[in-house]
């Protein structure tokens, strides 16, 4: 009995963080929309979309998220993961929130702030929804489908949808400024820098003081990261 315990309560702790971490994602995602220096590859995409159909940034994220989830599932011929069925629900739902509690500021400098401090926080978002390993988000789910039918490498299609959803986002008249090349640059090495870090927090919570060992091993596979959201294989 002690033991069934432990292991609903590490169950609940995981995905208590995975929400944590999600919510953590949603308000980054939020201070670089409002920043208005430019935003990440899909928000382009969803406020492209909400520019010329109406509707919310994150009525649109989780639009988006449907179709992929949907789409991804078709290629895989298997039902989606909990995961990313929550995260494509909870990110529309928060990054909405977020944007009508903040407001873009009138300095050029705070402006510039709240754009680098967004990419942070998003990275450190990222890294603390992962470490919990409840399952990859819907977009990073397509990722790997495609990654799997095509056999190209990770990062090979990882970039050929950022350009794309990016294009397509421009052309409906998305924001693409210098913060979407700050993010497509440095988004890989925040997250790179963040998850050993979340890794680390999130095993020792969960494991109540499991192995240095173990949290090692689990560790070193973060060295792996490129960024996708997953393992490089």
């Amino acid at each position: 009995m002690e033991r069934r315990f432990a292991k609903r309560e590490h169950l609940f702790l995981r995905w208590l963080i995975f929400m944590a971490g999600i919510i953590i994602m949603s308000f980054g995602i939020a201070l670089m929309i409002t920043a208005e220096l430019g935003s990440a590859p899909w928000d382009v995409l969803h406020i492209g979309l909400q520019t010329q159909f109406g509707l919310t940034v994150g009525s649109w994220s989780i639009i988006m998220g449907i179709i992929i989830i949907g789409s991804t599932a078709l290629m895989q011929r298997e039902l989606p993961q909990a995961g990313g069925i929550v995260n494509m629900f909870l990110v529309g739902v928060f990054i909405d929130i977020f944007l009508l509690l903040l407001s873009t500021p009138d300095s050029i400098i705070m402006k510039v702030i709240m754009l680098l401090g967004g990419i942070v926080v998003i990275g450190y978002g990222i890294g603390t929804y992962i470490a919990p390993e409840c399952g990859a988000g819907p977009r990073d789910s397509l990722m790997l489908a495609l990654q799997e039918k095509t056999g190209w490498k990770v990062s090979r299609v990882r970039g050929i949808m950022e350009i794309g959803v990016l294009v397509i986002g421009w052309q409906l008249g998305g924001p693409v400024f210098i913060g979407t090349i700050l993010f497509c640059a440095g988004i890989g090495q925040v997250v790179g820098f963040a998850l050993p870090q979340c890794q680390k927090i999130v095993y020792r919570l969960i494991e109540r003081g499991g192995t240095h060992e173990d949290i090692n091993q689990r560790t070193l596979r973060s060295n792996h990261y490129d960024g996708s959201g997953k393992e490089i294989r």
